[in-house]
């Protein structure tokens, strides 16, 4: 998960509260996902592969709760590493 624009400790207490267990990119300023992802707002998903490669972005709210997208992210994470 990246945290775009957002103070540290505001991303630390929603974390905590709505139970995250992913790691969190914090891009305070929104250079690194402006630049790298280009992230212009949120809410925008991002793929990104073990390297920290870009493998998709979707804009846009979407319910991450039904099959396809459970499907979707079992098939990103079952893809081989690459050096």
């Amino acid at each position: 998960m990246i945290s775009f624009r957002e103070r540290p400790a505001l991303v630390k207490r929603t974390v905590a509260e709505r139970g995250y267990t992913a790691p969190v990119l914090l891009d305070e300023s929104g250079d690194v996902t402006g630049k790298a992802y280009g992230v212009f707002g949120p809410p925008t998903a991002y793929f990104v592969d073990r390297q920290g490669r870009l493998l998709g972005r979707i804009v846009g709210p979407r319910d991450w709760n039904t099959p396809a997208a459970r499907k979707l992210v079992q098939e990103l994470l079952a893809l081989p590493e690459t050096r």
